[in-house]
């Protein structure tokens, strides 16, 4: 395997957790019996928050593939 695609694997698998938890609180909150509104909220607030998560993660492939490994050697 390439090794670019190992250093990818790691940061996809957490992102996809990521998002699962977010949705799955989704799914949770809409379970409940609270107001439709902060339903409403609630899902606006994980499709934000999975769409900046995508966001960083396209970001974190393109610096591994420059073959800039670690975040922090920017800093």
């Amino acid at each position: 395997m390439n090794t670019h695609i190992k250093k990818i694997i790691a940061p996809v698998i957490i992102m996809l957790c990521i998002i699962a938890y977010y949705f799955a609180g989704v799914n949770i909150a809409m379970r409940l019996q609270i107001p439709a509104a902060l339903k409403i909220i609630a899902l606006i607030f994980s499709v934000i928050i999975t769409i900046l998560f995508i966001a960083v993660l396209v970001e974190r492939i393109k610096e591994i593939k420059q073959g800039e490994e670690d975040d922090i050697g920017k800093y």
